[in-house]
């Protein structure tokens, strides 16, 4: 890709029109090894081999996804930077912090195929809550791009804003979710339900991501792949909804199969959905032509297999007595879609002439769909090379032209009509499940910047006073209110904390050089009442800006989505998830936290002390 950009600047650059056509003869030649590297890169990232399960039981292949890669960040000198600017603090007294944040992202690059790789992506995503807070304020950029390369097709991306890197972040999340649903042994009903939990949650993660993400630079991320996606996965979870419902219910029971091929024709109808999707026009020459495959393959592998399960219910269990009769015919009202030509339900029911007549056309329907299916999958080179996919295909076309063979009589001179197709139904419906982002608790790696309701990269203040106090006859003559940190709330006039410079609306950080910013009230008290005749000093700062102390608190609470062409207005009208009153949990990004009644600053005049505050 640099040898294409070097040549086209040097073939507008230039006016010999000998280099122009050796230049376009070299971009030409260069265009075609990059197309073919691209088609290399996508079969590798498409694969459908890698993460499937090491058992010996036959199933068919589920689609995974590959894990977007990201380059290597260096934020030490810009973090640095930032808090000797923002924050006036020496910048170097934090490089441990930093660095063991940038171990963290380094780990999350590459996280283990299990629950462990999962909590290591989630602690990273919960961290960039208190990255975006600290040092991304809604203004202006920490100048750092974030390089993240397109699953499917490799192509790099780069963005400034760090909704980015939490976008990329929470889709190798749902893309983990995939691998691991992928390689659970689906012969065992506890892997069954291992995968059907990871697909529902790899859903919920790419559904998060398009809700509250837009304009995203990469296509896997865009609202179109990412609409495909949710489909896909949801069309996995009915897949394996099936599967369990083959291992659940006994199979010679003639309810049980119109159930089971209701189930069948559900799957149908879901990866028809997927199909559809995958054809549109921003979608179709971007998906993997392996995975439209494989989508069309199982939408007509189902439906051949809706078809079987209807003629067996049909020819392989005895008519119904009179006691099950009223259940069955029930069933059967609402089985096809269209109500089969030929005698009255009652009649076909009761009649084993009738019902053979009935499944053999199932059947027929059955062996076509099947041979459909095997024609698709032959068009495709990467699925030929699928044993297990073939092994399957070939397995269900035998057994149902085995059981044709088997009810097909000589003496047959009807024509067989034309099958009905079968009503989709499910017992369990697919659910989308949202990230849980308080299931992994992280605590701020930048906690002694202060408490974030004030010290965060959004607020501004006015460089810390130093401020020596004397206790008079009335005391200090300020009234103090919440913590971390406490808040000046009045300051009666005359007085001497009035006199010492003292402000409504100062925070106290430090009592004789204590750090008090994360100090409880009744500690910073504690400091002030211990104090002799010689007096205390006291560190305040005051916070920019014409808002009144109430509001900037509230707001304060409130994450910055950072600034950038990805971010999201509906993120920020969310409520938060978790609880917001611990500094150590942590909120979903650009979700807002509510400060305690006790830490918030009310405008009232100094006369009136409310029940919070106290006068000393």
């Amino acid at each position: 890709m640099r040898m294409r950009a070097g040549a086209e600047n040097l073939f507008r650059a230039t006016s010999n029109h000998k280099v122009k056509e050796t230049v376009a003869l070299e971009l030409s030649y260069v265009n075609s090894n990059l197309q073919l590297l691209k088609e290399e890169l996508e079969e590798l990232n498409s694969s459908m081999d890698v993460y499937q399960n090491d058992s010996e039981s036959i199933s068919v292949p589920m689609i995974p996804l590959g894990l977007k890669e990201t380059k290597e960040l260096d934020l030490l000198v810009p973090l640095k930077d930032f808090i000797s600017e923002h924050y006036g603090e020496e910048g170097v007294l934090f490089e441990k912090e930093i660095k063991e944040f940038m171990e963290l992202r380094q780990a999350m690059r590459t996280p283990s195929r299990n629950e462990a790789g999962l909590e290591l992506l989630m602690e990273y995503y919960n961290q960039l809550y208190f990255l975006d807070s600290r040092f991304f304020p809604p203004t202006r950029t920490l100048g750092v791009f974030f390089h993240w390369y397109d699953s499917l097709t490799g192509v790099p991306s780069h963005q400034r804003a760090l909704a980015f890197e939490k976008g990329s972040v929470l889709f190798n999340l749902g893309a983990l979710h995939t691998q691991i649903g992928a390689r659970q042994d689906r012969a065992s009903l506890a892997g069954l339900t291992q995968a059907i939990d990871a697909f529902q949650k790899a859903a919920g993660a790419f559904n998060y991501l398009k809700e509250n993400f837009s304009n995203a630079p990469s296509l896997d991320m865009s609202a179109a792949s990412l609409t495909m996606l949710v489909r896909l996965m949801v069309a996995q979870v009915q897949e394996c909804v099936f599967e369990k419902m083959t291992l659940l219910r006994a199979q010679n029971d003639f309810l049980a199969r119109l159930q089971l091929a209701q189930e069948a024709a559900r799957v149908e109808d879901v990866y028809s959905l997927v199909h559809q999707t995958m054809s549109q026009p921003h979608v179709k020459d971007y998906v993997p032509f392996s995975w439209t495959t494989m989508v069309q393959v199982k939408s007509e592998h189902f439906k051949a297999l809706s078809h079987y399960f209807a003629a067996i219910a049909l020819c392989d269990c005895p008519a119904p007595s009179d006691a099950e009769l009223l259940e069955q015919e029930k069933a059967f009202l609402q089985f096809h879609v269209t109500m089969p030509e030929g005698p009255s339900l009652r009649v076909l029911l009761q009649d084993p002439e009738e019902r053979r007549k009935l499944g053999k056309a199932h059947l027929r329907k059955a062996i076509m769909k099947h041979e459909e299916a095997m024609r698709i999958h032959g068009l495709c080179k990467i699925l030929r090379k699928m044993d297990i996919l073939q092994e399957v295909l070939s397995f269900a076309h035998k057994r149902s032209l085995s059981k044709y063979s088997e009810i097909d009589h000589e003496e047959d001179f009807f024509e067989t009509g034309e099958a009905p197709d079968i009503h989709p139904k499910t017992h369990q419906k697919p659910e989308i499940k949202s990230p849980n982002f308080s299931q992994v608790k992280v605590t701020d790696l930048f906690h002694r910047l202060g408490p974030l309701s004030v010290f965060s990269a959004k607020n501004k203040w006015y460089p810390a006073r130093r401020v020596h106090l004397m206790r008079g006859e009335n005391g200090f003559g300020f009234t103090l209110r919440g913590d971390s940190p406490v808040l000046i709330a009045g300051v009666i006039p005359g007085g001497c904390a009035a006199e010492a410079g003292l402000k409504e609306g100062d925070y106290i950080i430090s009592v004789n050089g204590k750090d008090c910013k994360w100090s409880k009230h009744a500690e910073v008290v504690q400091l002030l009442k211990s104090t002799g005749k010689e007096g205390v000093d006291i560190g305040v700062i005051t916070l920019q800006g014409s808002e009144c102390p109430k509001a900037v608190d509230r707001k304060a609470a409130a994450m910055s989505s950072g600034s950038g062409v990805l971010k999201s207005n509906k993120e920020n009208s969310r409520k938060s998830l978790m609880n917001s009153k611990s500094a150590s949990t942590l909120l979903v990004w650009s979700k807002k936290s509510k400060r305690s009644k006790k830490s918030t600053y009310s405008g009232v005049p100094f006369s009136s002390v409310g029940d919070n505050e106290a006068m000393y």
